[in-house]
This record gives structure tokens, C-alpha cells and sequence, in this order.
């Protein structure tokens, strides 16, 4: 009986032992397991840092998209800065307020860590870092408040503050970091509240003293690349016009001592003036023998400019003597620039019966008063007024469309330039795409722009209420812009707000460029400074302060043809310094939906090149590059400016009151604004 006890004991024991080892096992395979496990996620944690720089802002415009698709529904302001003074900077003296060491590598490394202001050249960064001047705030103190105009941008050195939007943290921040700098581009409300959390020390700099610094950079460059141009014999006898042009497409280049620039017998298409150092030029006049020494060059001497002739088997060795900079073209960009140029000069002469048409048409707007018009319907409504259906009186079939703004209200927003700008443009603009300002009046505390009604609607509403275009729809409607802008381009007139809510359709259906109120006549080979424009349309030379000029027409028009395609522009954020960042990573960091054609989405990466130089539309050829594009192959562009092709959506009148195609508006119900007697608006 003991026996059979314990022998039971002995197999439970051994049963226990059995179970304890199959145990062990499946903890080693669990283990096993989990050593795998930890392996793949290592591996995808890898995978996660390496990609992250793309997720993350693939993911912040597919928010911002969203948003974009909600607040799409309303109408998007454009805004714009002072306008520039180029002619003062030369006499502007920047300060240069002293900072340790230390403090100077922290405001340039916070610098580089910001994604708006890494993107500025070095010199400018450097004389943003001197010209910073210090601030102090104690602990629960306000240093931006929502909804607050700022002008300043600030460096964190010392202390914590915390970041809010409408009542909710966004974020703390420590020392290192930039925050404020929207109010650097243009006069704007700040969009979050910051407070210190503990006592900071900030560094500080103004707008005007920040937009001093990018314009200068710019223009000492482009004067100093002028001077090199005008020495060289090759450009002799070029207008300053050309010459301009040919300094926005000159390349620095930077070579070691004994580097060798060109090689005797390559073949080359470069064109190389020296802006710094000496070179030694050599020829081998023998295979195998010593190259003989030709000469010696340095600052302001050039060479190689057979290669702008067609001539591109090198006859002899360049060789750099020391460090050297080359400012470099090369063929095919002199060749577009000089083309585009004469081509540009001529165009724009209107015939002489069309001039007649319209000196007629002006005698009978010239005999016309504010009383002789009634109001007949509200057809828009905007920061600085409302535009109404107006009927003649003494013939109820004409009428127009009367835009009234506030004087007071151009005065406080420091417009006045902009406004007097659009008058003078648009009375002389005769294109059957543009819409027509016949005259202007005035009185104490308005201004009266008597315009063509085009009753069609706005091209915004139609995509708001479609959600997008198709192809040829598009293609219809870009070609309408194209037409403009080659019409205001050959008179050096730069438009700079082009977007769904300033295209309008006449009664046919064809569309019209609206709104003037940032176009600028700048002439040709030549530039502009104002940051003006919407945030989702602006060109990166725009943001980046670096002049512009009719190039960034030929941005905005991709940018309209990616939202007529699919509803919404490629470059949107919640804000405007996230849009401005998402713009500045390039039109090749866009993931294009389906829906954009192969064709489609080709021109639009032509048209958005970072480089303003290298756009369509900005070359030799200019307008007819975009209109000899593939995506337009088979367009009926005779018939478009004939007014014989017809469009894709025909509106439906029914006589020349109908405002059926727009929005309803409320009453004008606010109080009359003050008066403005200041005088200037003299012109109107």
C-alpha cells in the first residue's frame, strides 16, 4: 500500500516536472516571440524617423485640407502689406545691437530650426541676429494676445511660455525657439495668445527693420550682378530691361584653388563672368605638350561666351588661381530671356478702330452723375465695401455694376496706392477678358466705380456649389486667365491676386479678371517688393521678400488650375504661416489626386517652379509655352478670342436685372463711415 503511494506521488512528480518543462518552453518561444516582436518594432520605429519629415506634413495638409474644404465656404481675403519703399533704403541705417557669443549662436540656431526663416539666405540671418535687440517680461505677463495687430518676432533665450488659441493650450516653449513671425511679413492680428509661464528674456525684431534687411540683400546683389553685366562686351548695347532680367538668372558658382572651371575640347553651354578671384587661362596647342599660359583674368573680366552662340567645343583651359565666384548663364536661359523680352516690347498695340470705340464710349460715361443711376440689387460684399447692380435711368435695359468703397477705411489700411493703381489700370485695360471700369465717382465719404455687370456669377460660387471642374471645364476657364494675363503682361502690368473669387462670367459665359485692387504697373525686366496676395496663391519669392515680378502670375495660374480640378489648392494650412511653410517645401512634396491628368498635372509643376525664372510663361516664348502645352492641345484659342467658342456652363438670364447667379446679401444696414476730405483721391 506504501509502495503503490509512493510510486503515485512518483508520476504526479514526474507529471508536475513534465508540465514545468512545456512551461519553460512556451516561455522560451514567448520570449523568443517578443525578442521578434521588439526587433520589428525597432525596425518600424526606424522606418517611422526616417519617413516622419514626409508623414507629418503629408498629415498636417490632409488637416489642413479638411479645414480648408469648411472654411472653403466662405470667401478668402486677400491681404497686403505696406507697400515698399525701395528708393529710401539706401539712406536706412540698421542697428547693430551688441550680444554676446552665445546669445548670437542661440538666435541663429533658432533661426535655422524655424521652418518660415531657415529658409533665408545666410547674410540675411546674419544681419537679423545683429540687428535683434533684447526684451525682458515677469512671470505671468502677456506678450502676444489673440486677435491683437503685432509687428514683432521673437527669439526665446531664457524662461517658459505657454501657447493658447481661443481659450485652449497649444503648447509650452522654451529657450531656442522663434514665435511671432507672421507679423514680420505683413500687418496682421496675432492668431494665439502667449504668456510667460516664468520671467523670459526675448530677443526682438521689428517688420520694418526685417523687410529692410531681405529687400536690401536683394537689391545690392542685383545692382552689383548689374554693374558686372554692363562691363561685359557681349551684353553691350542690351536695354536695362534685359539686362535685369539676365541679373534674376545669373548663378553663383564657387571654385578651389586649382579647380578647373573649363576643360580645353568639353563641350559647354555656360557663359561665366569672375565676381571674385583670379583665373588662369591655358591652351594645349599639342596633345601631350605643356599647356601654354594665355592669360591671367579676375573681378568683372569674363569668358566662354561663344557658348551663348551655339559654339560649345571649349578652345582653351580655365583654371581658378585661388578661390573664385562665377556668376554663370547658360544658354538656353540667355536665349529665352532675350527673346522674351524683345517679343513682350512689342505686343499690346490696340488698333485704331478699337481706340475710336472706346473714345466714344467715353464721351457718353463723361456726361454721366451719381443721381442718373438707381440701385437695383447687392452683387458682393467685402472689407472695404459692397458692389451693386445699378440701372440707368433714362435706359432701364444698361446696367452696371457700381463698387462703392470707403475712403476712410483705404486711408486706415494705407491702401490708397493700390486703389489709385486699380483705377488707372482698369480704365485703360480694353480685353474682352478683363472686366471694363467705365468711370469713377466720389464724394466725402465714398468712392464710386461704375464697371460692366457681368451677371454670369462668380466663378467661386459655381465651384463652391460643383465641388470641382472637369478637364475641359478647367481648361475653358484657364484659358480665359491665360488671355488676361498676356494682355496685362504685354503692357508690364503684374496682377498678383488671381483665385476663383475674382473671375466673373459674363452673360455668355465667358470669364473676367475682377478686382484690380493689387495689380501694379512695373514695367518690363523689373520688380516689386509688397507681400500682397492670398495666402494659398502666393508665390515662395512673395513670402521670401525677394522682389517679383509677372512670374508670379504664372504660380497663381497652376494654383487655380489644381483647385478648378479638384475643389481646393494644394497649398493650405490652418493658418497663413503654415500655408506660407507648406508652400516654401515645393509643389513636388504635393501627392496629386487622380482626378489631375498627366498633362494637367505636368503644366501645373511648370507653372509652380520655385525658381520664377524657370516657369512657363516667363520664358522666350512666353504665353504661348502655356498655350502650346500639351494639356491645351486641340483648344480652340481663335475662337476663344473671337467669342465664337462655346462654354462649358451658359448662364441662365433673364433680362439685364437678373442676379439670380449671385448670393444673397443682407442690407446695408451699418452706419454711414466718417468722412475723408484728406485729398487723396484727386484723380477719381
Amino acid at each position: 500500500m506504501m509502495m503503490g503511494t509512493l510510486r503515485d506521488l512518483q508520476y504526479a512528480l514526474q507529471e508536475k516536472i513534465e508540465e514545468l518543462r512545456q512551461r519553460d518552453a512556451l516561455i522560451d518561444e514567448l520570449e523568443l516571440e517578443l525578442d521578434q516582436k521588439d526587433e520589428l518594432i525597432q525596425k518600424l520605429q526606424n522606418e517611422l524617423d526616417k519617413y516622419r519629415s514626409v508623414i507629418r506634413p503629408a498629415t498636417q495638409q490632409v488637416q489642413g485640407r479638411s479645414e480648408l474644404q469648411e472654411h472653403q465656404r466662405t470667401k478668402r481675403q486677400a491681404i497686403s502689406a505696406e507697400p515698399a519703399n525701395v528708393q529710401q533704403l539706401s539712406h536706412v541705417t540698421l542697428p547693430n545691437v551688441p550680444k554676446s557669443a552665445k546669445s548670437k549662436e542661440l538666435i541663429k540656431s533658432a533661426i535655422l530650426d524655424n521652418d518660415f526663416m531657415k529658409n533665408l539666405e545666410m547674410s540675411q540671418i546674419q544681419e537679423i541676429v545683429d540687428c535683434m535687440y533684447p526684451v525682458d517680461y515677469d512671470k505671468n505677463s502677456c506678450i502676444i494676445k489673440e486677435g491683437d495687430v503685432g509687428s514683432l518676432v521673437y527669439v526665446m533665450e531664457e524662461g517658459k511660455v505657454e501657447v493658447t488659441k481661443e481659450g485652449l493650450k497649444l503648447c509650452t516653449m522654451g529657450p531656442g525657439k522663434v514665435f511671432g513671425e507672421l507679423a514680420i511679413l505683413y500687418n496682421c492680428t496675432r492668431t494665439a495668445t502667449v504668456r510667460t509661464v516664468t520671467s523670459v528674456k526675448l530677443w526682438a525684431i521689428d517688420r520694418q527693420c526685417f523687410q529692410t534687411i531681405m529687400m536690401r540683400t536683394g537689391l545690392i546683389k542685383h545692382a552689383e550682378y548689374m554693374e558686372l553685366l554692363k562691363s561685359v562686351l557681349t551684353f553691350r548695347g542690351l536695354s536695362e530691361e534685359i539686362l535685369s532680367k539676365l541679373a534674376d538668372v545669373l548663378e553663383e558658382t564657387h571654385y578651389g584653388d586649382g579647380d578647373y572651371i573649363i576643360r580645353q575640347g568639353a563641350r559647354g553651354d555656360t557663359f561665366f563672368i569672375i565676381s571674385k578671384g583670379k583665373v588662369t587661362m591655358t591652351r594645349e596647342e599639342c596633345p601631350g605638350q605643356e599647356p601654354v599660359c594665355l592669360r591671367s583674368m579676375g573681378k568683372g573680366d569674363s569668358f566662354g561666351e561663344k557658348a551663348l552662340q551655339g559654339e560649345d567645343i571649349r578652345t582653351a583651359n580655365v583654371i581658378a588661381a585661388e578661390t573664385v565666384t562665377c556668376l554663370v548663364i547658360d544658354r538656353d536661359s540667355y536665349k529665352h530671356l532675350i527673346g522674351g523680352l524683345e517679343d513682350v516690347s512689342n505686343k499690346g498695340c490696340e488698333d485704331a478702330e478699337a481706340k475710336a470705340k472706346y473714345e466714344v464710349e467715353n464721351a457718353f460715361f463723361s456726361n454721366l452723375n451719381l443721381s442718373d443711376f438707381n440701385i437695383i440689387d447687392t452683387l458682393g460684399v467685402g472689407g472695404f465695401g459692397r458692389v451693386e447692380l445699378v440701372q440707368l435711368k433714362s435706359d432701364e435695359v444698361k446696367t452696371f455694376a457700381m463698387k462703392i468703397l470707403k475712403k476712410r477705411h483705404i486711408v486706415d489700411t494705407r491702401q490708397q496706392e493700390h486703389i489709385r493703381s486699380e483705377k488707372l489700370i482698369m480704365q485703360e485695360a480694353h480685353s474682352d477678358f478683363i472686366v471694363r471700369l467705365y468711370r469713377t465717382f466720389k464724394d466725402s465719404k465714398y468712392l464710386y466705380m461704375l464697371m460692366e455687370a457681368c451677371l454670369g456669377g462668380e466663378l467661386w460660387t459655381i465651384l463652391r456649389d460643383r465641388g470641382n471642374f472637369d478637364d475641359s471645364t478647367t481648361r475653358f476657364y484657364t484659358a480665359c486667365v491665360v488671355e488676361a494675363f498676356a494682355y496685362l503682361h504685354s503692357k508690364g502690368i503684374i496682377y498678383r491676386d488671381l483665385k476663383p473669387e475674382n473671375l466673373i462670367l459674363d452673360h455668355r459665359g465667358y470669364a473676367k479678371l475682377v478686382d484690380f485692387g493689387f495689380a501694379k504697373k512695373i514695367g518690363f525686366g523689373k520688380k516689386t517688393w509688397t507681400f500682397c496676395g492670398t495666402p494659398e496663391y502666393v508665390a515662395p519669392e512673395i513670402i521670401l521678400n525677394k522682389g517679383h515680378d509677372i512670374s508670379a502670375d504664372y504660380w497663381s495660374l497652376g494654383i487655380l488650375m489644381y483647385e478648378l480640378l479638384t475643389g481646393s489648392p494644394p497649398f493650405s494650412g490652418p493658418d497663413p504661416m503654415k500655408t506660407y511653410n507648406i508652400i516654401l517645401r515645393g509643389i513636388d512634396m504635393i501627392e496629386f489626386p487622380k482626378k489631375i491628368t498627366k498633362n494637367a498635372a505636368n503644366l501645373i509643376k511648370k507653372l509652380c517652379r520655385d525658381t520664377p525664372s524657370e516657369r512657363l510663361g516667363n520664358l522666350k516664348n512666353g504665353v504661348k509655352d502655356i498655350q502650346k502645352h500639351k494639356w491645351f492641345e486641340g483648344f480652340n484659342w481663335d475662337g476663344l478670342r473671337k467669342g465664337t467658342l462655346t462654354p462649358p456652363i451658359i448662364p441662365n438670364l433673364t433680362s439685364s436685372t437678373d442676379t439670380s447667379n449671385f448670393d444673397s446679401f443682407p442690407e446695408d444696414n451699418e452706419d454711414p463711415p466718417p468722412d475723408d476730405n484728406s485729398g487723396w483721391d484727386i484723380d477719381f
